[in-house]
């Protein structure tokens, strides 16, 4: 080999090797930086939306403490949601209306679960179609005064049997929901002490209050018991149709004595 091409082939691997161990000193340095991949993730539009700032059983009426904007996303905002925008004075403006359902605290407030401040708060608390009915109780006859307001309770018939010693009981009434205890419409504070009253208020529909009136003429003893509130879901349009109208379903009058019926018969029809 030549002198020249040896030469030649030196210099090229002394650059190399050069080259190379000043590559290693730079990245040794941080001079050669890793990519680093950032994430960007963008935030959903959200709208102010009032909602519960605290518990509101029903019958509670609204004020500036009990209710407050919030951040909302946009895209969860459902029909009967108040908004900032559509009704930015709302917090004025519902000041004293009442919540005819219950509304859990960073609830929102719905329109259907409130009535305006201007309404009876009892006729307010009926859904449509039902009956406010009241009945007399007393500690024994009303679970010992544990019964609150929005609780669910059979109510049961005693009455002494015609011509005899002995006393049938029967349920009369299923799973009917309590709208009030004499004057209060919602439970305590705290939601633990019971209520004492001498009246409870019924919510029924129209036969069911047929069905009361009657049992009120018949019975000895009307006790109302207390349901779990697992039950709250079984129907509560259920009565004693026997007390309402014949076997066969027809209109028919009944006549009372002494806690017993005496007669049933058909009106008369005008010829």
């Amino acid at each position: 080999m030549k002198p020249a091409r040896i030469i030649i082939l030196a210099v090229a691997v002394v650059s190399a090797g050069v080259a190379g161990f000043l590559a290693l000193q730079v990245a040794r340095k941080g001079g050669v930086s890793a990519v680093e991949t950032q994430t960007v993730l963008e935030r959903e539009p959200t709208v102010k939306v009032l909602v519960a700032t605290e518990s509101l059983p029903v019958g509670t009426r609204l004020n500036a403490n009990s209710v407050a904007w919030a951040d909302w996303p946009k895209g969860s905002v459902v029909e009967g949601f108040i908004t900032e925008q559509s009704r930015p004075d709302a917090i004025q403006t519902l000041d004293g209306a009442i919540a005819r359902m219950p509304i859990f605290n960073g609830e929102p407030v719905r329109q259907e679960k409130i009535v305006d401040s201007s309404s009876r708060i009892m006729s307010s608390l009926l859904p449509a179609g039902k009956r406010a009915v009241a009945t007399e109780i007393t500690v024994a006859t009303g679970a010992g005064g544990f019964i609150l307001p929005n609780d669910r309770v059979d109510l049961i018939m005693v009455r002494k049997e015609k011509n005899g010693d002995k006393y049938r009981t029967e349920t009369v009434l299923n799973t009917v929901r309590v709208l009030a205890i004499d004057q209060q419409v919602q439970e305590k504070d705290d939601g633990s002490k019971a209520v004492v009253g001498t009246t409870a208020t019924l919510e029924l529909t129209p036969d069911q209050t047929k069905v009361l009136a009657v049992a009120q003429q018949m019975a000895d003893r009307l006790s109302l018991a207390l349901r779990s509130v697992a039950d709250a879901r079984e129907p509560d349009t259920k009565a004693a149709d026997y007390l309402l109208s014949g076997d066969n379903g027809s209109s028919i009058v009944q006549v009372i004595k002494s806690g017993a019926i005496v007669t049933d018969s058909a009106p008369s029809k005008a010829e």
